[in-house]
């Protein structure tokens, strides 16, 4: 009973100290984010003129650019703080793979946060200002503009990570590629809504939008297959050698 205290303690422990690393990344990002946020929001807006309401506006925006500047730097770290974290319970094999899933982490983040930003926002953007063309004077202040593309990118930069997500939990044996072609109807109704919420009412932008989920799906299913394959033939093998 001790013993098994002493093990939960300890596992506590290694938490809080993957937990603490984390968020000194998290700060040390942020640090940067905002000592060069003038020209992260310039990247962002180019020749856009943009209003503020008040100071708070100015502060909102420091915070708002250096908190995704934060969390893209921290997405890394945070993924090889967890694979840190369940080392101990992997085989060899499984610890030279899962490794591997750390830097494709941050770079599906970055392609989503470009597919979100070329593609989704100004389709979007442009789509609305035409709607209101000729009845408003288009002036907009620079949280209402941050706030929607973000909105338009951020859920995507979550969404394009789940292949290597769905390949780590199957690499731990959570998941398997059997449960997600089962509940494949259920995610296909999940990601239309997503597809139909986050784009404009016409038929092309929400299959530009949801054309990617789904194949991100299937890829996602795909590779689950392969992972689980290759975990059961170890197993295999390990029992045969166990004999």
């Amino acid at each position: 009973m001790e013993d098994k205290e002493l093990n939960v303690v300890e596992h506590l422990e290694e938490l809080r100290k993957r937990l603490i690393i984390c968020i000194l990344v998290f700060v040390i990002f942020f640090v940067i984010g905002f000592i060069y946020v003038e020209d992260i929001y310039k990247w962002f807006v180019g020749d856009t003129k943009l209003l503020v309401l008040g100071p708070s506006d100015i502060m909102w925006i420091y915070f708002m650019l250096a908190t995704v500047v934060a969390a893209a730097g921290t997405i890394p770290v945070l993924a090889l703080q967890i694979w840190l974290f369940v080392r101990p319970a992997l085989k060899p094999i499984e610890r030279k793979v899962t490794l591997t899933y750390v830097p494709v982490l941050f770079f599906l983040f970055i392609f989503g946060l470009v597919f979100g930003y070329f593609v989704i926002f100004p389709m979007v953007y442009q789509f609305l200002l035409n709607l209101g063309q000729g009845m408003f004077v288009t002036n907009f202040t620079a949280q209402r503009y941050f706030s929607f593309l973000f909105t338009m990118t951020i859920p995507f930069c979550v969404l394009f990570e789940l292949p290597v997500v769905v390949m780590f939990l199957t690499s731990l044996g959570v998941i398997n590629p059997f449960v997600l072609a089962k509940i494949r109807k259920y995610a296909y109704f999940v990601l239309i809504i997503i597809a139909v919420v986050m784009t404009p009412p016409d038929f092309m932008s929400d299959f530009v939008v949801l054309l990617p989920l789904l194949l991100l799906y299937e890829i996602s299913i795909n590779v689950s297959k392969f992972v689980y394959r290759k975990r059961m033939q170890r197993q295999q093998q390990d029992e045969l050698v166990e004999a």
